[in-house]
């Protein structure tokens, strides 16, 4: 992973924090590409990122953290060989279907799975993000459906010139493709 060019601010990562507390969308960079952030049960504010994207509420979101303490919850319930296997992918770029055995999840990022998508990352803003929130984030490429994801900032505001809350500056990680899907339960890796 690429350091940034520039860190986030206090005051920017306190303007990003409030937005989502408060509901809100934002657009940031994270390993490989810009994505669409919020409090993941936040409702009304999941809806809207599916309404942006035009994705089907069916399909699902990832959710990311910053640390692996942001998702014990959904870690605890997994058999200790599960749970090992998932951290040894983390932080980095690999998202990891853990069964949300307690439906803990909102049916909303969930999707019609079973499971939820997580990944831990090793990008400094987005750690900073979840941390600094203290909550893990809803992330999904910043890009309607069937569109190619927004690499730069200035394809985050053509795509979506209206509908963001906040869009945070920073350059995304120096991935060039999106993470790895791995499933943790039968050890496939889906993308």
């Amino acid at each position: 992973m690429k350091a940034l060019s520039q860190p986030l601010s206090d005051f920017q990562l306190s303007l990003a924090v409030k937005t989502i507390h408060a509901g809100g969308v934002i657009a940031y960079p994270t390993e490989a590409v810009w994505g669409l952030g919020c409090d993941p049960w936040n409702i009304a504010a999941v809806n809207r990122i599916l309404e942006l994207k035009q994705r089907p509420e069916a399909k699902g979101l990832i959710v990311v953290a910053g640390s692996v303490d942001q998702i014990r919850f959904l870690l605890d319930y997994l058999p200790a060989e599960q749970q090992q296997k998932a951290l040894g992918y983390w932080p980095g770029p690999y998202t990891c279907l853990l069964p949300d055995l307690q439906k803990q999840m909102p049916p909303e990022v969930r999707g019609r799975h079973s499971s939820i998508a997580v990944r831990v990352s090793d990008h400094p803003l987005v750690r900073a993000l979840c941390n600094a929130s203290g909550l893990p984030l809803v992330s999904t490429s910043a890009n309607p459906a069937g569109r190619q994801p927004a690499r730069h900032s200035w394809h985050v505001r053509r795509y979506f010139p209206t509908g963001l809350d906040r869009l945070v500056p920073g350059q995304p990680g120096g991935y060039r493709q999106p993470s790895k899907i791995i499933d943790i339960v039968s050890g496939q890796q889906l993308r």
